[in-house]
Order: structure tokens, then sequence, then C-alpha cells
């Protein structure tokens, strides 16, 4: 039986520490990423002290710049003529046509003026050929109206323009028979129809005098039956 004056008194329990929560001061309408621990090894501690740690909460990210941007940074811009080849490679322009494509590329215009010059001369860009290449894409499919008024906006020359438009009128009727047969085959047989399909002719941009011989009509003037687009 042990004696009560040998028993050791327990030393009193230390009193735990009070938990501090670091994210207590953030700012609830921050990302929650920015409140992180910055630069926290694989134990969760800042390389500032083992028993500190640091938390970052600025907003500023730093933009990592691509590879790809990168190499267009070191990368020369071409020029302004490389820049109108590269354009005249894939299709004919007309002159007014280039230079709208290249007027903000161009720190001058009497630079961008030079370039389409030069071009010309050495027969890169030709009016001529651009004619030809829109009459080649649209005449089947188009009357000579529609192709002479997008001419017209591209400011080839009145005198090529003209010239155009007459050789178009020569093959105005055929290529109005051509459209009209692929659209429809079959002549109208009611006045409803008969204006459906005039309506459709006017709006490919053919004559009212050649949408009458295509409809069997004679020269009819359908003017009051339909408008051009």
């Amino acid at each position: 039986m042990r004696h009560a004056g040998n028993v050791q008194p327990k030393p009193p329990a230390a009193t735990p520490e009070p938990f501090i929560n670091p994210y207590d001061d953030a700012d609830p309408f921050e990302p929650f990423e920015q409140c992180a621990p910055s630069n926290p090894d694989s134990s969760g501690i800042d390389s500032v002290g083992a028993s500190e740690t640091v938390y970052s909460r600025s907003s500023e990210r730093k933009r990592k710049t691509s590879v790809k941007e990168a190499r267009n940074a070191r990368r020369p811009q071409p020029s302004l003529k490389d820049r109108a080849l590269g354009f005249l490679s894939r299709r004919e322009y007309s002159r007014a046509e280039l230079s709208r494509k290249l007027r903000s590329y161009a720190e001058e215009a009497d630079a961008l003026e030079k370039v389409l010059d030069d071009l010309e001369h050495d027969g890169w860009l030709s009016s001529e050929r651009f004619v030809e290449s829109v009459v080649h894409r649209r005449a089947s499919r188009m009357g000579g109206a529609r192709i002479v008024s997008g001419l017209k906006r591209h400011a080839v020359g009145d005198a090529l323009i003209s010239d155009t438009a007459g050789k178009l009128a020569q093959t105005e009727t055929a290529r109005a028979q051509a459209v009209w047969d692929k659209k429809f085959g079959t002549p109208p047989e009611t006045p409803a129809e008969r204006a459906k399909q005039a309506r459709f002719l006017a709006a490919r941009g053919f004559p009212s005098s050649t949408i009458g011989k295509v409809l069997k009509g004679g020269d009819e003037d359908w003017t009051d039956e339909f408008t051009d687009d």
C-alpha cells in the first residue's frame, strides 16, 4: 500500500494557444487565390521562416508572353509591296480595291501610290485582267447591268467599262436563257408565275427586253411588274 505522501502531483495542463485564422482579414470580394500563401514549399511553410507564413494579396498578375507572340515580335514585318503581292497571288484586284486593302498598313499615302504604280508597271496589277476575272465569275449568273454596276464601283475606267458592256450585250439573251433554264425550265402558266420568273431574272440584272424574250413574250416592258434590286 502506497502512502499518500509519495504521490507526485500532476503538472498543470498547458493552455493551448488560440488559433489565428490567417484569412480573417482577407477582403471577401477578392479572389481566394489572391489570399493564398506566397511561394509555399511542399510543407506549406513559407521560405521566410519556419514558423511564419506570409500571404500575398496583390491583385496584379503578370501575363506570360506566349511562344507565338514572342516569335511574331522578333519576326520582321512584311513590306507594303510584299503585302500587295500576297493579295494578288490569291486573285485579281482592281487598283481601288487593293488600295483600300493596303491603306491601314501604309504610313504615307504617297508611299502607297508609289507601290501601286510599280505593281501596274511590272504587270502585277491590271485593270484588264481584273475585269476579265469578274466577267468570268459572274457572266453565267448575272445580267450585264449588275456586272457593269460592280465595275463602276471599282473605278476601272470608262473606256474599259463601255467595252465590257458591249460584249455582255451580245450574249445577254443566251445567258438569261441559261439562268432561267437552271432555275425554272418550264414556261409560266399563269400571270403570277410569269411575274415571279420575271422578277427573278430582273434581280439578276437582266433588262426587261431580254426577260420578255426568255419568257416568250416578245419585247415587253416589265418595269411596272417588278423593281430591280
